[in-house]
């Protein structure tokens, strides 16, 4: 059967950069199960993407669907035959079927024998179907659609033309009142409209006229002339893969170059420049060989290596009013200290259920030196804390993180320093936005670790408090991502304390102060339920089995680090034989345990010496296996747990625990529910899965 070329592009007024690379991925993914849908093969698709431009090209793609052979099975035969005739079950089947009764055969399954029909459906020409891909066009989601004249389309950019090919031939649709066609379009000022001669074309065309439609290529050839640049001046330029991306998207003939601003903006912080050069301009920042940031920046032009120094002049003056912005915020920001712009926190609204940000400033304040004084009890590092949460939110007011607001925290540590704080005072208040996103850095130091925890619970537990709790895809406070955050913190923390009894003490102070709106047990229900969430994706992201997960969730996880440790070990565990027995044995005592109300065994009413063993045993181990398990010692408290396996196996060998005598059974009863709940201060083993070979 003969092949060819499918080439599908919609031509839009220039689309906004961070809309594009996903965009083309799902033009991409719906293109290629629209061809599974329709049976139609292929050799490979290739996706393109240029700010004015979606386009995906599909090679070697049959002229013809296959004709297909699908078997559908009709009634019994007893319903379908009588006497040797077709019945009106069986005559209505076919007719369903679309076949004759010639066409009906019977054939045997799972001991009967039915009636079914061979249906052949002869594959339709390719070009027929083609049409539909108007509706995968029009089924890409954006972030933000528009309209434009009279028409009803929500898209994201007005349709400008429509190129589509199968082969030399064009499929017919519209969009917009706009046919499709064999002209494309190449770069707005530089190239002209092409006309392909086929869909193989598509690329080379292009490119004559000025569009590397390739986003792949036209990131490594911006990335290749950035090195050459700095090669050549022997300069560092470090590449932001987010901001390549973004310029990637923003260009579809890119040219670098560079150019330089005055020496004396280098007075400013580096992030400050790196920020006004990278957010407003899209440029790349330069440092020397020392890694220090010099007066230089990298461009990329959306054109030709024509009339670059006019180009370069133009970027050199932009950038100079951005800098001097920049520089007059910081040295505005200089003339009053950070204690000064306290008050200023009283005027902006944090919530209007739970007051201004001097107002959660105070919370953060207060939670900061709970925990500390949990961690740490009284000393130096309460002062450090207390101060760093007293100016934590404080650069919020100032010029600077007013218009660079990715700045705030990194600006607090910098006029802290300025102030004359203490050098750990200034960290912690930059630390203490820390993680800002998943993959971020965790805060180094424990000043840090403190503050950020309770920046971030205070935050979750407010917002739980106040019944905004994120469902599906809502979360606009990231709570979610602060919930992780915290779980993150305290591991990386080495912290051991009880981080739910301290919730409880947190959300009483908010409940003092009127700021639930709920029962106090119903939002520490809800956050200990939103925690679990947060901690079992922990637990999968270390590669930790789900049932694994279970065991150790339903033992309790107050201490998150104690339970991740159970949750490595046990994992170390699953293949070892001797830990199955030792598993089935724990299993046996908690299952049993399940028919009985918690209660104290009666030692008077032990009958067999095993009843004695198992209770010695287990007061034995009760003590230094809590102990181990507080010092996170998980194998030596597995080992002490190990100890009662062979007397837990001989108390099943020699005792009925459902005894005929009530008092007996009962008694019996609580001595299981007893034994299991110390085996459950460590696991609930009955949750994990043996899988068999």
């Amino acid at each position: 059967m003969s092949k060819s070329t499918l080439l599908l592009e919609i031509g839009l007024e220039e689309m906004p950069a961070r809309f594009v690379t996903s965009a083309r991925q799902e033009l991409q993914s719906k293109v290629e199960a629209w061809l599974k849908d329709k049976r139609l093969t292929y050799s490979a698709v290739t996706s393109f993407s240029t700010p004015r431009r979606l386009a995906v090209k599909v090679n070697d793609v049959p002229v013809q669907q296959p004709d297909m052979e699908t078997e559908a099975r009709g009634p019994s035969e007893k319903i379908a035959l009588n006497d040797g005739e077709w019945t009106k079950a069986a005559l209505g089947f076919a007719k369903g079927q679309g076949v004759s009764t010639e066409d009906l055969y019977l054939k045997e399954v799972k001991g009967e024998r039915y009636v079914f029909a061979l249906k052949k459906t002869t594959g339709k020409r390719t070009m027929e179907l083609l049409p539909e891909l108007r509706g995968v066009l029009l089924a890409i989601t954006f972030p933000k659609n528009m309209k434009w004249g009279s028409y009803q389309l929500r898209y994201v950019r007005p349709v400008k033309w429509l190129t589509a090919l199968f082969g030399s031939e064009v499929i017919p649709f519209e969009i917009t009142g706009i046919p499709t066609g064999k002209i494309t379009h190449g770069h707005r000022f530089l190239g002209d409209a092409a006309d392909l001669t086929s869909a193989d074309v598509y690329e080379e065309e292009l490119l004559s006229q000025h569009v590397i439609v390739d986003p792949h290529k036209r990131k490594e050839a911006i990335r290749t002339q950035i090195q050459d640049i700095a090669a050549e001046e022997g300069w560092e330029i470090p590449i932001d893969e987010g901001l390549l991306e973004e310029v990637t998207n923003l260009v579809e003939y890119p040219t670098a170059l560079s150019g330089s601003f005055d020496e004396s903006f280098l007075n400013v912080p580096d992030e400050v420049l790196i920020t006004s050069m990278r957010e407003h301009q899209r440029y790349f920042p330069v440092k020397n060989k020392q890694g220090k940031l010099a007066p230089h920046f990298i461009t990329v032009r959306n054109g030709d290596h024509l009339h670059l120094d006019n180009v370069r002049r133009g970027n050199e003056k932009v950038l100079r009013a951005r800098l001097a912005d920049a520089e007059f915020f910081y040295e505005e920001d200089l003339k009053g200290s950070l204690e000064s712009r306290l008050p200023k926190l009283a005027s902006i609204v944090y919530h209007e259920e739970l007051g201004t940000m001097a107002d959660k400033t105070a919370r953060i304040e207060a939670g900061a030196l709970q925990l500390a004084s949990l961690l740490h009890g009284e000393g130096s590092l309460q002062q450090t804390v207390q101060r760093a949460a007293r100016l934590s939110k404080v650069d919020l007011v100032t010029h600077m993180v007013d218009e660079f607001p990715e700045l705030e925290g990194l600006m607090g540590e910098y006029y802290a320093i300025h102030d004359g704080e203490q050098p750990d005072t200034a960290k912690a208040i930059r630390e203490h936005y820390l993680p800002k996103h998943a993959g971020d850095s965790l805060p180094e130091t424990e000043a840090g670790r403190i503050v950020s925890t309770a920046d971030k619970l205070d935050t979750i537990l407010t917002s739980i408090g106040i019944g905004r709790i994120p469902t599906g895809s809502q979360d606009p406070y990231g709570l979610r991502r602060q919930a992780a955050a915290v779980l993150q913190i305290y591991l990386d923390g080495n912290w051991s304390f009880d981080l739910f009894a301290f919730i409880q003490k947190l959300l009483g102070m908010l409940d003092e102060n009127k700021l639930l709106n709920r029962p106090h047990e119903e939002v520490f229900k809800d956050v200990k339920d939103f925690f679990e969430l947060r901690f079992r994706q922990l637990l999968k992201d270390r590669g930790i089995r789900y049932d694994v997960t279970d065991a150790v969730i339903r033992s309790g996880w107050n201490v998150p680090a104690q339970a991740v440790a159970k949750s490595d070990f046990l994992m170390n565990q699953l293949d070892k034989e001797s830990f199955k027995k030792d598993t089935e044995a724990f299993s046996r005592v908690t299952n049993i345990s399940k028919k009985s109300s918690p209660g104290r065994p009666d030692p008077a009413l032990f009958q067999e010496d095993q009843e004695s063993s198992l209770a010695e045993a287990c007061i034995q181990v009760e003590e230094p296996l809590q102990t181990s398990l507080n010092e996170r010692n998980v194998e030596q408290a597995y080992r002490q747990l190990q100890s009662i396996v062979p007397v837990i196996n001989d108390y099943f060998d020699h005792v009925m625990v459902m005894a005929e005598d009530e008092q007996l059974k009962q008694n019996r009863l609580f001595h299981m529910h007893q034994t299991a709940s110390l085996i459950r201060q460590f696991a609930d083993f009955q949750q994990i899965v043996f899988h068999s070979e």
